[in-house]
């Protein structure tokens, strides 16, 4: 995928979150821990609901922010490529996958913080200000949802 704008981001990101939505449901099926099975299902759950915000935000955001270039940035900070799903979590405890989970979404937390950073037209900072204060809000819900799922 050829990232030039915001909006190229944006989408990259929602692609991100459903791609990853789709991996913990299939390896939901496939962990032998019914514990793990149920942090897989949650996970998966909030990935999606994930994706339908920036899917939001995509559809419905300030069409200059959005057509904001970004390429440049993206040279120096470049995207984490997706990988195809392989069940890797199918055999982890939920604290291995947890760790995957949070590292993935600390990737997307760096690359937003970065280009927030950069940002000089206003619209543009605040999306990315937007967009970097749900992606950290939203992992510390799942770190918090996963420990209370260790709780049970």
């Amino acid at each position: 995928m050829q990232v030039e704008t915001l909006k190229d981001i944006l989408h990259w990101t929602k692609m991100f979150h459903e791609q990853l939505s789709q991996c913990l449901s299939h390896c939901s099926d496939v962990n032998t821990s019914e514990r793990v099975r149920m942090i897989l299902v949650y996970l998966s759950d909030h990935e999606e609901k994930l994706m339908k915000v920036v899917n939001n935000f995509e559809a419905s955001g300030d069409e200059h922010a959005l057509n904001t270039w970004s390429y440049e940035y993206i040279n120096k900070q470049p995207i984490v490529q997706h990988v195809h799903c392989d069940s890797p979590f199918a055999k982890l405890d939920s604290a291995q996958i947890m760790d995957v989970i949070v590292e993935r979404h600390e990737q997307v937390i760096e690359l937003y913080r970065y280009l927030a950073a950069q940002a000089h037209i206003p619209s543009s900072k605040e999306l990315l200000e937007s967009l970097l204060s749900l992606e950290e809000h939203e992992t510390m819900l799942m770190v918090h949802a996963a420990n209370r799922f260790e709780d049970l």
